[in-house]
């Protein structure tokens, strides 16, 4: 695994390098979620908050293994 993450999502994408071609599936799931989404790319973004109240799942796995 990558030693300069950064970000949720850089942990993410090496986890699923580390585990890909293992036959491994990756699960993510979470509750009451709340997302700050920016209305564009840059420091004067203006954040709309998003809020799910329940459960978001989100599943990965590998076709090439089944």
């Amino acid at each position: 695994m990558p030693t300069d993450v950064k970000s949720w999502p850089d942990l993410a994408i090496g986890l699923y390098d580390l585990l890909t071609g293992r036959g491994a599936e990756i699960t993510y799931e979470l509750q009451n979620v709340e997302i700050l989404v920016p209305d564009r790319i840059g420091p004067d973004a203006i954040h709309t908050k998003w809020v799910v109240s329940g459960s978001v799942r989100i599943r990965a796995r590998d076709q090439a293994q089944n």
